[in-house]
């Protein structure tokens, strides 16, 4: 087929309007390029006073850089949002067999990462995903350049000599030039494109509870290590009069199996005796969901005129939180390649081209997910003398002074050589 120069042509479609496809949208809206952005929901609505939504992300300080530059940040800031000044990481004190009898040093084997300590304000701020979404709509709506179309779901998808062409749910056709699969971990864009994919599955599953507690709104987020799986804290905005957590505990599938058979007063009992004593007062729990954890690679970020971001090239292990801040990486550069190209007078959507993308993206994206495979086979290991070295490690990294600061200038993502979205203006 024919590409079809008609009002149904764009420069650009992107499959995903989430946060990482209208990162790349925003991006390219005055590049002079016609877009359009596929999503099948739209968030729901923003309520003042409400209780948080459950899905939640921890945003460093070059995600949030890259929401400046957008001019998405401000619409975000009138919403709901919790900046975070300090990451602590520790390992919980055991309570059975061997590990069991030795001294609990867990209040000792510990090491936080403050924000002051490398002249920042802040490390990262979590947010609610629905709310940045909404953020990225506003903005959009002021780009004549961009066309959200939402919802709809793609039907078939076609290739042209020069292109692509879409079919909606709704009947209607796009034509398009450039196809950016910003689709998720489920990628419809990288299964039409034959696109292979490597996948692992954890043995754990996480449960996410989102809990009221007793005080102000915290500026701390925090994991406490088990063989298990970690317990993690992540403070949210405060809502009306009352702060707000969301709680991740991983597991094994038999044990969130029984975590979700419980009742809320059940659950919140269970949460109070087995996380550390750093919780704060909890007052009741409120949603909660479960997940299974995998990680994934897509063989390549680039097949012909069709490029992959965010979700659809990659998961990794949840951790540290850090893949939607990849997903925004990928985004700023992707905006940058192809700002670069159309600059210089190049076809933006070749593959030529988009390989530049995929080649300062794919091997810093597999480096964190090792990173976080070793975290996680490292703090699963029962081994005496592992946990031994692991809590020793851990507490004289609290005063290891110049090495801890540069993980903590690493934790906000304002290293390296940044793209020019998450810089400084």
């Amino acid at each position: 087929m024919q590409f079809d120069p008609s009002e149904n042509s764009y420069d650009i479609v992107i499959v995903g309007a989430g946060m990482v496809g209208a990162t790349v949208a925003c991006g390219l809206a005055d590049s002079g390029l016609k877009i359009a952005l596929i999503e099948n929901t739209r968030p729901r609505p923003f309520i003042a006073d409400e209780i948080p939504h459950i899905r939640v992300s921890a945003l460093n300080l070059a995600s949030e850089q890259i929401l400046r530059n957008l001019g998405v940040w401000q619409f975000l800031e009138a919403m709901r949002l919790c900046p975070y000044r300090r990451l602590a990481v520790n390992e919980k004190a055991q309570k059975r067999g061997l590990l069991g009898k030795l001294p609990d040093i867990s209040g000792w084997a510990r090491t936080e990462f403050n924000s002051a300590s490398v002249g920042r304000s802040h490390l990262g701020h979590i947010v609610e995903n629905d709310l940045v979404q909404h953020a990225f709509y506003e903005r959009i709506a002021q780009h004549d350049a961009l066309e959200l179309i939402c919802p709809a779901n793609i039907k078939s998808f076609h290739k042209l000599e020069l292109g692509y062409q879409l079919v909606l749910d709704s009947g209607k056709t796009l034509n398009t030039k450039l196809v950016v699969g910003a689709d998720g971990a489920q990628s419809l864009v990288r299964q039409h494109s034959d696109i292979g994919q490597y996948q692992e599955q954890y043995e754990q599953h996480a449960y996410v509870m989102m809990v009221s507690y007793d005080g102000d709104q915290q500026d701390i987020t925090w994991q406490s290590f088990r063989p298990e799986g970690p317990l993690a804290f992540l403070p949210l905005a405060r809502s009306g009069d009352v702060s707000y957590a969301s709680l991740v505990w991983y597991d094994s599938v038999e044990r969130i199996k029984n975590l979700k058979s419980l009742d809320n007063n059940d659950l919140l009992d269970e949460v109070k005796r087995c996380y550390p004593k750093a919780l704060p007062r909890l007052l009741a729990m409120h949603t909660r969901a479960s997940f299974p954890l995998y990680k994934s690679h897509a063989k390549t970020y680039v097949q012909e005129r069709v490029v992959l971001v965010g979700d659809a090239a990659h998961t990794i292990n949840p951790l540290a939180g850090q893949g939607v801040n990849l997903g925004f990486m990928d985004a700023a550069v992707l905006v940058d390649v192809v700002g670069r190209a159309l600059l210089n007078g190049e076809d933006y959507a070749s593959s030529e081209t988009l390989a530049a993308y995929e080649k300062q993206r794919r091997g810093y994206n597999q480096l964190m997910m090792n990173a976080m495979d070793a975290f996680y086979y490292g703090f699963s290991n029962k081994h005496l003398p592992l946990y031994v070295a692991r809590n020793v490690g851990l507490g004289l990294a609290q005063s290891a002074g110049f090495a801890k600061n540069k993980v903590t200038e690493f934790a906000t993502g304002m290293v390296g050589s940044l793209p020019r979205l998450a810089q400084f203006h």
